[in-house]
């Protein structure tokens, strides 16, 4: 799109489920210091999304807003200060961090003090948006009233004004924009899933892989497991589609959790496949906690179990602690891979040019008009990674 054409953007005015979600013509405020202007090329959706404006109130949740935070575009305007970019060059984006806590001076962004505050809240500051069709908006609107910045980009937007600590630069990386579309979900699920396995679980030829949940987060996993070199791969899934994808992906097993199956069965399945050892890397994207209990049992001796699947707030998890000890395990909770995204991101577009991340098997793209197909095939199963295309 021409930057001269009214921009639009997906409002959440209230929860998805209540109908709140409207694509609407917006205008955006002035560029603040060390904000960028990026015309989207297109958005990947999550289900980070749904659950942040899938809510009627609490933590994160903030009406009316524009959500996303899985991104790619074009730098149209660079605010005072701006260094990461200039105009003219493509961008993927993430999420912020502080830079300057513990956790991120040690290399671990995505579990800054401050990650919470930074990616999710709303002040006032960041009203960004007005809705270009009531009485009062102007080209310039002095007083939005529509919260971005979500995770510093609030991608569901044809433009939106992004803290410039959320984009990656992509410039000389990136030559198309179709290549810039396909590779739009890399800075949440894909960079989460791959991430975690090798970055986090520092995965290599001699571990024994599971794989819990194949939704984007999942796959994903699967394809870093398989970039890895691991001997064994296992996911498991209760959709028999995603367990063939994940055939496709790299699995060299896969545990079908079937209807009246017993999560004790999955169990037995995993020790089976795997000559009774277990697994030394199992990962979790389903958030349920029994089946995270059942995660932990599959895992062998000195194994690691590696946590992204956001369970309920006041879930808990009940472990043995004899048993925990003498066993050597470790529990791990991971966001966004604990990664570094300006350093891992280059690294997922080289898989991707190589044809060891094969984008082409979970991406689905979707015009913007046709938003409510799009999530209702990511939450049916039929798309894995459902991407507007602005």
């Amino acid at each position: 799109m021409a930057t001269g054409t009214q921009p639009r953007a997906l409002v959440s005015y209230s929860p998805h489920k209540s109908g709140g979600w409207k694509l609407k013509n917006v205008c955006l405020r002035p560029l603040r210091e060390r904000e960028v202007l990026v015309e989207m090329v297109a958005s990947g959706i999550c289900q980070t999304d749904l659950h942040f404006a899938g809510m009627e109130s609490g933590f994160g949740v903030h009406y009316p807003r524009v959500m996303g935070h899985e991104g790619a575009g074009y730098v149209r305007s660079v605010g005072p200060g701006t260094t990461r970019a200039k105009i003219g060059d493509p961008v993927i984006m993430s999420f912020s961090a502080c830079k300057s806590c513990e956790p991120c001076e040690r290399g671990h962004p995505a579990h800054c003090f401050k990650f919470n505050a930074i990616n999710f809240e709303a002040v006032q500051d960041d009203y960004v948006f007005s809705d270009a069709s009531s009485p009062s908006a102007t080209s310039s609107p002095s007083e939005p009233d529509i919260y971005g910045r979500f995770f510093g980009q609030s991608s569901f937007a044809s433009l939106s004004v992004v803290q410039e600590d959320s984009i990656v630069n992509v410039a000389g990386l990136v030559d198309t924009r179709e290549d810039l579309a396909m590779l739009s979900p890399l800075g949440c699920g894909i960079q989460t899933g791959t991430g975690a396995i090798i970055n986090a679980g520092a995965a290599g030829p001699t571990n024994r892989v599971a794989i819990i949940g194949l939704g984007g987060v999942g796959l994903s996993a699967v394809i870093g497991a398989k970039v890895a070199g691991c001997t064994q791969i296992i996911g498991i899934d209760r959709y028999q589609s995603r367990l063939d994808l994940a055939k496709e992906l790299g699995a060299t097993h896969v545990v079908h959790v079937a209807e009246g199956m017993g999560l004790d069965e999955v169990t037995a399945a995993v020790k089976e496949i795997t000559g009774g050892l277990g697994t030394n890397i199992t990962l979790d994207t389903t958030g349920f906690p029994a089946l995270i209990a059942e995660g932990i049992k599959m895992t062998a001796f000195k194994g690691k179990i590696l946590q992204v699947g956001t369970a309920p707030e006041t879930a808990t998890l009940v472990i043995p602690i004899h048993e925990f000890m003498v066993s050597g395990k470790q529990f791990i909770g991971i966001v966004e891979g604990d990664v570094v995204p300006k350093e891992y991101i280059p690294n997922l577009i080289t898989w991707y040019r190589e044809g060891k991340l094969l984008l082409d098997k979970i991406v689905k793209f979707y015009e913007a008009e046709g938003f409510e197909t799009a999530i209702r095939d990511m939450q049916s199963g039929v798309t894995v990674k459902p991407v507007i295309i602005w």
